[in-house]
């Protein structure tokens, strides 16, 4: 499988299922899952983009360990894709008006659980290292490097 492949797959993952898991590691290699709302913008193909408030408590853990993993599953799980990357937190204009128009939609959670104003909205930009993609009914399994 190659890495145009594998970003296509992702992108029909993320149309359907509209969510996936990021995990992150605090300072003291606790691990700590939970959902997000990503994106893929057309320009970055091998980055994952999402949105956070910078007091939610993913921000220390990402200044602690900027090295994180996704878990992308279609609806059905007859197709799983894990991502391995680093995340840069972004506090640029331009980029969380970009990324709140590809996926302000769907961040009802998101807003209900945001105490703050939009000032306070940061993008976590997750630069892909390696991907493995899974097709378990099938007996698939293909690891791609990104680096």
């Amino acid at each position: 499988m190659t890495r145009h492949e594998i970003i296509t797959e992702l992108e029909v993952i993320i149309d359907n299922a509209k969510s996936a898991l990021l995990a992150t590691v605090d300072k003291n290699s606790q691990p700590h899952i939970r959902w997000m709302t990503p994106t893929i913008l057309k320009d970055r193909t091998n980055t994952i983009f999402s949105m956070t408030s910078a007091h939610f408590g993913k921000i220390e853990h990402l200044k602690t360990n900027s090295h994180v993993e996704w878990i992308f599953q279609s609806k059905n799980l007859d197709t799983i894709i894990n991502i391995q990357g680093v995340v840069n937190v972004l506090d640029n204009s331009s980029i969380k008006n970009e990324v709140l128009e590809a996926i302000g939609p769907r961040l009802n959670v998101f807003w209900k659980l945001k105490a703050d104003d939009e000032s306070n909205l940061l993008v976590l930009e997750t630069v892909i290292r390696e991907a493995v993609f899974y097709k378990p009914m099938k007996g698939v399994k293909s690891k791609v490097p990104f680096k």
